[in-house]
């Protein structure tokens, strides 16, 4: 197997040694962006907004959450280098649109608890659904992005009672993913990210490097170019802000690491045999067209490990981040999908 280049992950300059935000800018206050404007309030995570906050435990971990809204519960994951805070534009449309929205941090990200260990996509997806009986409810639309669509895709294998229906945002179906990685040259090169993170420690200290200025690189580079505005500085300083909370780097990583140091491993062999079984619930499955991170055509074939209704859409001159760089027309394309009694083939 070939490991492709993961510049991006080169040196990038210094890190605080303890790997925190620093005297100047403390994890748990509010910081200025680099514009000269606030950055929102609330701390690095639980920013302020129309929603509410608080922590629920599942599966031996503490988790943070923000909801709004009554309803059927629709429960959104987020991927990396992100937080709940990236589904802030859908957690007002689905509260206006009679669901109960829940965005949660997963494990070792934003509020929630930073275990030592934990990090494999079956754990993290039973934290999922452990969050699903936590919040009182027989089950959940599940909505997940990048990292966040792989556990969505994984929990509605494991757990299927407890998934209603799934929505997928750039990121194909875990065995997809793992073939288009191995086989597929251009895919292992958009995903050299992934391979970076192999090595030990130095991935961590360069995501933390000049204030986590890589992350802000990583969101510019995976956005596309039909929105400008996103990402602007303020958002860009949001998910920095986060990054920089203490252990965050770390944990955010381990998922990856597993990902792919598992491939030869039989906990990896196993969980790719697990995931043969069919997703038997109604799926939605939304990418951008010009995903520079993961490639259209790695996603496209995913419909072949459904045996339900699988809905594939894709926006035109939009990057990696749908629900972000066209909020208006994800959240439609979502609301309409969810309320709608047969979705189609």
């Amino acid at each position: 197997m070939t490991v492709p280049d993961s510049s991006a992950f080169g040196p990038t300059g210094p890190v605080d040694p303890v790997g925190s935000a620093g005297p100047s800018a403390p994890a748990d206050q509010a910081a200025t962006s680099p514009a000269g404007r606030a950055a929102p309030t609330g701390g690095p995570v639980r920013l302020d907004g129309p929603w509410a906050h608080r922590d629920v435990a599942a599966n031996g971990a503490r988790f943070h959450i923000a909801e709004m809204g009554e309803g059927p519960l629709v429960l959104l994951l987020h991927g990396f280098p992100q937080f709940w805070w990236t589904w802030r534009h859908q957690l007002t449309a689905l509260a206006d649109a009679g669901f109960r929205a829940v965005a949660m941090d997963l494990r070792g990200v934003g509020g929630s608890d930073r275990t030592p260990r934990g990090y494999d996509p079956a754990n993290l997806a039973l934290d999922v659904t452990g969050v699903i009986r936590s919040l009182g409810e027989p089950d959940a639309a599940l909505v997940g992005h990048d990292l966040g669509g792989y556990l969505a895709w994984t929990a509605a294998v494991m757990r299927p009672k407890l998934v209603r229906r799934l929505a997928v945002s750039s990121m194909p179906h875990p065995r997809r993913w793992r073939s288009s990685m191995l086989s597929d040259f251009a895919q292992s090169r958009a995903g050299s990210y992934v391979w970076g993170f192999q090595r030990p420690w130095l991935p961590e200290r360069q995501l933390l490097a000049d204030d986590a200025a890589l992350v802000g690189g990583l969101i510019q580079d995976w956005a596309g170019p039909r929105t400008p505005e996103f990402p602007d500085e303020e958002t860009l300083d949001v998910y920095r802000r986060a990054m920089r909370i203490p252990s965050t780097a770390h944990c955010s990583i381990e998922p990856y690491r597993w990902m792919v140091r598992s491939m030869a491993r039989p906990d990896g062999i196993q969980f790719n045999r697990r995931m043969k079984r069919p997703v038997r619930v109604p799926t939605l499955h939304l990418h951008g067209s010009l995903d520079p991170a993961v490639r259209t055509r790695s996603s496209a074939g995913s419909g072949q490990y459904v045996e339900a209704p699988y809905r594939w859409r894709l926006f035109d001159g939009v990057g990696h981040f749908p629900h972000e760089e066209d909020p208006i027309g994800f959240s439609t394309e979502l609301i309409n999908w969810l309320k709608d009694p047969e979705p189609d083939r």
